[in-house]
């Protein structure tokens, strides 16, 4: 070994990184600390070159935790990794579950993967995916390796995954799984019994039975736990129910998600236009459209335009941030041209430069709690465009109320910083005014967009901030002007 390399694990340099047998399979730290150690030697360890034994307890223990680690938590250790350490874990990780890895990490680290990946590995990592999961991954896949593994499919399962790909990604139709278990109406509890025991193992989250009829209509679904506490004899018939949220394969993902939660539902049916089964949709799949869509609300917010790698070149999160950046200079630029308008009266009264940023940034705040509980409110489907103008009238009262009592407040302590009963009572009417504008444009932004088919979060924060920053300074400085000069 290299000198350097020597040096680098000498005990007594930092007698704190000590191997443990004992270690938590589950620590953070330790998996960023080996794979930092690891990195600089990670070639002669690729070509199997040999390791001193120091080297090579460290590189044992890295790997028995990632071997140990469920594709879950393996996604989570590589989205906290910078990019060159994880693709040394990625290449050191269980190969077997590869595909279920790719599935759970987010779809800018996802890339990094797949480019560092020959045909031949995604082939093998996707090989034992479910119809429905190659579909999610297909569009971030190599063309050749999709085309390569429809090939090696039979013929019922290609044609699961191009009716799944033939739906867009907000469609029920994308997140649909075509495993599942469907009986007749007509056979008893016992017959459809002794069915499910032919099964190795029913499908993940299967807490009912669809019932159909010859023609796969589905008529209704029996759950597992009336199936169990039934009388064997009984006819299947009897004892589904008939009231099932089901749902067609355009429906919105968003929409699914929100019954799913309202309903408590584990599994619900898909059926086409004829009421036919095509397949299922699963509450693991809600609750990632849920996290996905909580995610892309509070990143559209921010005013960033996707999902962002954590570690990603510089120049992507460049191009990721630049536009509403731009934005909020363009907004910063007409604030600071609304204080310019009034230098003569700052140089007049001191004061004001020093109460002005209090006045905008307390109509801010406030304007992002009424835009983020619009935002939400639409998401949740809790509020109608019919809706805003009542909502209007009662965040004017709120605004009103807080812009009073908050007013006052600083009205006083203006007063006694200054000695001016005249800042005082502008600075009580200044508040009240940004904030019953921080209301007005809370509920107008998210409600205004929504109305034009755009998404409510979208750079709402950055507006609103823009809005009140603005206003309030025009209305602080205005009133001083007005009424002190």
């Amino acid at each position: 070994m290299f000198p350097l390399l020597k040096e680098l694990f000498m005990v007594d340099k930092e007698p704190d990184f000590q191997p443990s047998e004992e270690r938590n399979e589950w620590d953070m730290e330790r998996i960023h600390e080996l794979a930092e150690r690891l990195l600089p030697i990670y070639a002669d360890i690729a070509t199997g070159q040999t390791q001193d034994p120091k080297t090579q307890r460290y590189l044992n223990e890295l790997i028995g935790i990632l071997h140990d680690l469920h594709p879950a938590d393996m996604a989570t250790v590589l989205e906290s990794l910078p990019q060159q350490e994880r693709v040394m874990v990625w290449k050191l990780s269980e190969p077997d579950e590869d595909g279920e890895v790719l599935l759970e990490v987010s779809d800018a680290v996802r890339e990094t993967l797949i480019e560092s990946m020959g045909q031949r590995e995604l082939l093998a990592a996707i090989e034992d995916l479910d119809a429905d999961e190659l579909a999610e991954l297909a569009p971030d896949l190599p063309k050749e390796v999709v085309h390569e593994a429809l090939e090696s499919m039979d013929a019922e399962e290609r044609a699961q995954v191009v009716s799944a790909l033939s739906y867009e990604e907000d469609e029920v139709g994308a997140l649909m799984d075509f495993e599942m278990v469907s009986i007749r109406a007509d056979v008893t509890c016992e017959v459809v019994l002794r069915y499910l025991r032919r099964f190795e193992s029913l499908p993940d989250h299967t807490d009912k039975i669809f019932v159909v009829d010859d023609d796969d209509v589905l008529q209704g679904v029996l759950p597992i736990r009336s199936l169990l506490v039934s009388d064997p004899e009984e006819l299947v018939e009897n004892v589904m129910s008939t009231d099932v949220v089901r749902f067609r394969p355009d429906d919105d993902v968003e929409e699914a998600a929100a019954a799913f939660e309202r309903y408590d539902l584990v599994t619900a049916p898909v059926v086409d236009n004829n009421k036919k089964l095509i397949g299922r949709i699963t509450v693991d799949e809600m609750l990632d459209v849920i996290r996905e869509e909580s995610e892309a609300d509070m990143l559209n917010m921010a005013g960033l335009k996707e999902e962002e790698d954590l570690f990603a070149p510089v120049i992507d999160s460049f191009k990721n941030r630049w536009m509403w950046l731009v934005i909020n200079l363009c907004t910063a630029f007409v604030a600071s041209r609304v204080i310019g308008m009034f230098e003569g009266s700052i140089e007049k009264i001191v004061a004001l430069a020093a109460l002005m940023p209090i006045v905008a940034g307390i109509g801010g705040n406030s304007g992002n709690q009424t835009i983020t509980m619009i935002v939400r409110s639409l998401a949740m489907g809790q509020l109608n465009l019919s809706q805003s103008g009542r909502l209007l009238r009662k965040e004017f009262g709120v605004a009103l109320l807080n812009g009073i009592i908050w007013g006052s407040v600083m009205g006083v302590v203006s007063y006694l910083l200054y000695g001016s009963i005249g800042i005082g009572l502008v600075m009580v009417a200044a508040m009240t005014l940004n904030l019953v504008l921080a209301a007005t444009m809370g509920v107008l932004i998210p409600v205004i967009m929504e109305k034009f088919g755009r998404d409510p979060a979208l750079g709402s924060s950055v507006l609103i901030t823009a809005v009140t920053d603005s206003g309030g300074f025009m209305i602080f400085l205005g009133l001083a002007t007005i009424f002190l000069l």
